[in-house]
């Protein structure tokens, strides 16, 4: 239980003041949240499949398993909905911050609690099937968006990030309630793990783990260091490589010419449009907001230097700039100049 280091009135501080706080001192716990709701369906989830298993759960700065144990690790802002506008105001979105996106990503964190627990890592066909845990994990990963031999459930194409992220992903896909997931991969090679995962977990069934230690790996009550500080690392981690290459794209759309003088500047139409295109990008590429916005950021800084204005009217121009912004996101990822963040 966390120790009530701040006032009564900190959900009533601004951001300002909130992000001079240490995670540590934070007055918060996930019994009364609505944490505990979505864990409590994630256990029964669990047992209908028969496996009832002795999970721990702990407050955190992310969501994240220790290895080797049957711990998982809660980001701290779910616990609050003070918290969870600041995590808004500071990364534009809220991970997990809805039933359904919370439930995803219990599934996908329960894949390798019982991977944990259960030792599978260490299975010959379990490796056959996924490849090796000791691969070395990247800070990094370029995906390839249209790849059947992997299954899709969180964003970002997450399960082609490691083989222990696959295993996982899969497991997912495979718990969540009617999913219909031998309709849905038909076809995919991808079905092949899932088959092999439904009988893997048939045969574990009822039966008791041999890991149930729950070791708790940067519990939220021993991090001293600021809001202020999580978030500037945060954002670092999850920025951009800043690119130099918009110019031919955007005097598609925008000019610098005489005739437009009178016409509202490209910067201030694309930060007119901003968090709307955004918001759309983000769901068709699974690319997180922040970098997102970060490009966005160095569009507008490149269009206020070429001083350009719209050049065609003004639903076109949103049109096709939600187009072209998600080419790039594209581009990026299929050249992997851009790569996704673990």
């Amino acid at each position: 239980m966390a120790v009530a280091a701040l006032p009564p009135d900190w959900v009533s501080w601004p951001d300002e003041q909130l992000l001079d706080a240490r995670l540590c001192d934070l007055p918060v716990r996930i019994e009364g949240s609505l944490l505990e709701t979505r864990i409590g369906d994630l256990r029964r989830e669990l047992a209908v499949r028969g496996l009832d298993l002795p999970l721990h759960f702990y407050l955190a700065d992310e969501w994240f398993t220790p290895d080797g144990g049957s711990a998982m690790a809660l980001p701290f802002y779910l616990s609050h909905p003070r918290l969870e506008k600041l995590e808004e105001a500071q990364m534009l979105e809220v991970e997990g911050g809805d039933y359904a996106w919370c439930m995803r990503i219990l599934r996908h964190e329960a894949g390798h609690l019982v991977d944990n627990m259960f030792g599978l890592r260490r299975r010959r066909q379990r490796r056959e099937i996924f490849g090796s845990s000791a691969e070395p994990y990247p800070e990094f990963y370029a995906p390839k968006p249209y790849s059947k031999s992997f299954v899709l459930h969180l964003d970002s194409w997450y399960a082609q990030s490691h083989p222990d992220e696959d295993f996982a992903e899969t497991f997912a896909v495979w718990l969540t309630p009617e999913s219909d997931w031998r309709r849905r991969y038909a076809g995919w090679p991808a079905l092949k793990k899932l088959e092999y995962m439904d009988a893997l977990m048939a045969s574990l069934a009822g039966r008791p783990p041999c890991v149930t230690r729950a070791d708790e790996m940067d519990a939220l009550r021993r991090l001293r260091i600021t809001l202020r500080t999580h978030y500037r690392r945060k954002r670092r981690h999850y920025g951009v490589d800043r690119p130099d290459f918009y110019d031919r794209d955007l005097r598609r759309l925008f000019s610098d010419a005489p005739e437009f003088a009178a016409s509202p500047t490209a910067a201030a139409f694309v930060g007119r449009i901003r968090r709307q295109v955004r918001r759309l990008v983000a769901d068709w590429t699974g690319i997180y907001q922040y970098t997102i916005d970060q490009v966005l950021e160095d569009i507008i800084v490149r269009c206020r230097e070429l001083k350009l204005r719209l050049a065609v009217p003004e639903d076109t121009a949103r049109q096709e700039f939600t187009v072209l912004l998600t080419v790039q996101a594209m581009n990026f990822l299929h050249s992997g100049r851009h790569r996704l963040a673990l």
